[in-house]
């Protein structure tokens, strides 16, 4: 697996190369503003990006869309309650005080039945709404077996949780995600966030203070 991490400002949001060593297949993950140091690792590496997937449609995570299509021709794959989102991300970057280019309309929207492959990989896209209501993380790991990655989004932070004071958000419904879909993952699982340093479920089972009373 290559998984190369870059952040940039104003938002310093992670955003993500995925892609099988063997077969040079790969996906970008959030493109926002990091793009352009995303689409270098894809240049220098050879990879034919096969997808564009998000995890939910903040402007953070979807301003380098536009640039990311152009480069790559890959569809774009969204989950189906985050496109009213979407389809407002130059507002909500205005919001901010910047301009964005329009995102392209959504390719797809994701069938969580089904796994998505990269090469010899395999991300499976679970639902984890409650920082938005499409929020999904990606569990990614080798194709047949058990997950070694998850790609959390804005849904669970090293020490922290996705903020849920903006429109869609929700916090019980945040936090019943966290509890009921990513912690029965193993407790040596690795992961990456939207935001932030990696960290791995057993870490946020046992120290996250916004989960303290939310342990399995």
């Amino acid at each position: 697996m290559l998984l190369e991490i870059r952040e940039a400002p104003p938002f310093h949001k992670n955003g993500y190369v995925l892609a099988c060593k063997k077969t040079r297949e790969g996906v970008l993950v959030d493109p926002g503003d990091e793009v352009a140091e995303l689409l270098r690792v894809v240049a220098e590496e050879k990879l034919d990006i096969r997808r564009i997937l998000l995890t939910h449609a903040h402007v953070d995570h979807v301003s380098g869309t536009a640039k990311a299509k152009a480069a790559t021709g890959a569809p774009v794959w969204l989950h189906h309650a985050d496109l009213p989102l979407y389809e407002r991300a130059v507002e909500q970057a205005a919001v901010f005080g910047f301009d964005i280019e329009p995102p392209p309309p959504v390719d797809r929207f994701y069938d969580l039945s089904a796994p998505i492959d990269v090469g010899t990989l395999s991300a499976r896209v679970l639902h984890t709404p409650g920082h938005t209501p499409g929020g999904v993380c990606l569990l990614v790991g080798p194709s047949g077996a058990a997950g070694t990655v998850l790609l959390a989004g804005d849904t669970l932070f090293a020490g922290s949780i996705g903020r849920t004071d903006l429109p869609g958000g929700d916090y019980d419904t945040l936090i019943g995600s966290i509890r009921d879909v990513l912690f029965v993952l193993p407790n040596d699982l690795v992961v990456h966030p939207g935001h932030g340093p990696s960290t791995t479920i057993g870490r946020e089972r046992r120290t996250n203070p916004f989960l303290r009373d939310s342990r399995v």
